[in-house]
């Protein structure tokens, strides 16, 4: 005879055991999202003290009822940041979290705070409202390290080092103009930090579902109240409308890419074998087993940073590439992302402005690389082409043959005697030398943006008046 439990015990044994009461429990699992945007706790609140004044002034609801309501939230805004708040995954999310700690506060009163709204909008200003204020956060993280650059670039205006193309040795240019490649680079990821803020200043609050609402709101009344320059101006992009999320990873990815790529030279300039920089004990980690070691760790994991905040823009793209308008489920999955992404950007950009502060540039070793490889061979070639008068495609050929020389040998281009380049080219005289070494072919980069220190410190007077 069957066990009169069975059926309960295959439906259990179904569905797994973490999920003991069946679908209900799954359901529940999957739907709530209390769990993370609980973050939105102050937005959320701050919206609906806005949406609340508004109804007020609208004659909607009356003023008691708009008084109780803002007294009723400031009070969980106490109670949420005091840690007294009790957060509950059946009430799925922030906004019925809050919603039912109102009416257990305020009573019937708490029902009147969400006419002429919903979810959809409720959750597009929260979200809208937390990634602006991140991207405001972004851009003055930006500016310290770009401050933190031009200290540095100040600092080795005529430090000269090997310039690499391939990550071989090309020419010589100078610390000071290599750390302003990268004031450049995240220059333009504050410009693009600025511009998102523009692009998602808009309010929301009041598009409802989809449709609008039939109530006579005054959504400029609350944009204002917000801090936008206005309200949207289609109800039904507004609620499904993740561009300012999407741009956020995009600009965080870019970013991230840059300082990746900086924490690459950091991992490689800090080794025996180039010996440029020493990271202090801050930014540095020893080995379990050998005693010796001194890791970059720090510039190390900032690099890794970038995988996890590439990822975070590919998931969202993903999430949002197949929705149909206006509002799905799935845009639940966008916040995650965003505050992971953020807390990644937030840490690599502290960590590598420590770094950039506190390293110790070795400006012997950098001087020491700079003359290998020939790198002051495109030199030669030009005062070939300036003072012999040859074509550069001439001057290109005789310079090669002068680095063959010298490789036979196994000396630098300077060390060459005048005797040996005229075997090379006639019209060669003891001038030369005057271009052959490191400082003079980075003090001859005049161009506009070049490498010479005064053109460096030009670039630098001109980013301090606008940093």
């Amino acid at each position: 005879m069957a066990d009169g439990n069975s059926e309960t015990k295959t439906s259990n044994q179904m569905w797994g055991g973490r999920f003991a009461s069946g679908p209900d429990a799954i359901m529940e699992e999957i739907n709530a999202s209390i769990g993370f945007d609980k973050k939105l706790y102050a937005q959320d609140i701050r919206g609906s003290i806005a949406h609340a004044t508004m109804l007020a002034h609208q004659g909607i609801i009356s003023a008691e009822d708009k008084d109780k309501i803002v007294h009723g939230l400031n009070t969980i805004l106490s109670e949420i940041e005091s840690g007294q708040f009790e957060f509950s995954r059946r009430l799925e999310d922030i906004h019925m979290n809050i919603e039912a700690r109102l009416a257990t506060l305020i009573g019937p009163a708490a029902g009147r705070l969400h006419t002429a709204r919903s979810r959809n909008d409720q959750v597009a200003l929260d979200f809208r409202l937390w990634v602006k204020e991140e991207l405001q956060r972004t851009e003055k993280a930006l500016t310290g390290l770009i401050a933190a650059f031009l200290d540095r670039a100040e600092e080795h205006a005529e430090t000269v080092m090997p310039g690499f193309t391939h990550l071989q040795t090309a020419q010589p240019v100078t610390f000071g103009h290599h750390c302003m490649a990268y004031v450049e680079m995240f220059g333009r990821d504050r410009s693009r930090v600025r511009h998102a803020i523009e692009h998602m200043d808009e309010s929301p609050i009041g598009a409802a579902a989809l449709a609008g609402t039939g109530f006579p709101i005054d959504r400029h009344m609350t944009a204002s109240a917000l801090g936008f320059a206005g309200p949207t101006r289609n109800s039904i992009d507004t609620v499904s409308d993740r561009d300012f999320a999407l741009e956020f990873l995009s600009i965080a990815a870019i970013a991230a890419t840059h300082m990746s790529r900086l924490a690459e030279e950091i991992v490689i300039w800090s080794t025996p074998q180039f010996g440029f920089i020493r990271l202090s004990d801050a930014f540095s980690t020893g080995s379990s087993i050998m005693p010796q070691k001194k890791n970059p760790d720090a510039a190390e994991l900032v690099r890794a940073k970038t995988g996890r905040i590439n990822g975070s823009l590919i998931a969202l793209l993903t999430v949002m590439k197949g929705l149909p308008l206006a509002y799905s489920k799935d845009m639940q999955e966008d916040k995650e992302q965003v505050f992971d992404a953020a807390e990644s950007l937030e840490l690599a950009v502290a960590a590598m402005t420590g770094m950039v502060r506190d390293m110790t540039i070795r400006a012997d070793r950098m001087k020491a690389a700079a003359g290998s490889g020939y790198s002051t061979a495109t030199d030669l070639a030009d005062w070939l082409v300036r003072e012999a008068g040859l074509p550069f495609r001439d001057a290109h050929h005789v310079t090669g043959r002068a680095v063959a020389l010298a490789e036979q040998k196994a000396c630098d281009l300077a060390d060459l005697s005048l005797e040996d380049l005229q075997s090379i080219h006639p019209s060669i005289t003891a001038k030369v030398f005057d271009v052959l070494t490191v400082e003079a072919s980075v003090a001859s980069r005049t161009s506009f943006g070049g490498t010479a220190p005064n053109e460096v410190r030009k670039q630098i007077a001109w980013w301090r008046a606008r940093n």
